[in-house]
C-alpha cells in the first residue's frame, strides 16, 4: 500500500457491490444521529488535543486501555473501548471537552480493570491457586545460579 496512487482492496471486496436502497437507508436512519453528534461537538478547548503534554496523556492513556482490552476476562474491555471511541471522536472534531470525558471513560476502565484483576488475585479462585502452587513448587525445586 505503500507508494500506491489509489487505495486497494482484495478482488472478492472491489467486484462487490451494495444496493442503492441499503445505502439509502443507512445514510437516512443515520443520518439524525449524526447531526445530534455534531450539534454535541464544536472546537473548544483545543489545547488539549494540540497541546505536545495533552497529546502525549491521550496516547499513554489510549495504549493503556488498548492493553487492557486484551486482557481475556469478560467485563474488562468494553469501557475502555468506549474510552477510546469517545477520545478518538474528540480529536477527530477537536473537540477537547469530548476528549477529556474520553479520558474519564479511560480512567472509569482502568478502575474496572485493576479491580476485576485485583479481585481474581487476591480472591484465590480454585485455578488461580493451583497455578500459584504449580509455580511455585516449578522454581523452588530448580537449582538458580547467578554467576
Amino acid at each position: 500500500m505503500v507508494g500506491a496512487k489509489t487505495p486497494w482492496l482484495p478482488a472478492r471486496v472491489m467486484n462487490k457491490s451494495i444496493p442503492l436502497d441499503r445505502v439509502q437507508g443507512v445514510v437516512k436512519a443515520g443520518g439524525p444521529w449524526m447531526q445530534k453528534i455534531e450539534n454535541l461537538s464544536k472546537p473548544r478547548l483545543s489545547y488539549v488535543c494540540t497541546n505536545r503534554g495533552g497529546q502525549i496523556l491521550i496516547g499513554l492513556a489510549i495504549a493503556l486501555m488498548a492493553i487492557s482490552m486484551m486482557i481475556p476476562i469478560p467485563g474488562t474491555n468494553t469501557l475502555p473501548a468506549m474510552g477510546i471511541f469517545v477520545t478518538g471522536f474528540g480529536l477527530l472534531e477537536d473537540d477537547g471537552a469530548i476528549s477529556l470525558g474520553g479520558l474519564v471513560l479511560c480512567v472509569c476502565g482502568a478502575i474496572l480493570s485493576i479491580s476485576i484483576l485485583y479481585a481474581i488475585a487476591v480472591g484465590g479462585t480454585s485455578l488461580y491457586d493451583w497455578l500459584k502452587t504449580v509455580i511455585k513448587n516449578l522454581f523452588s525445586s530448580s537449582v538458580i545460579v547467578i554467576i
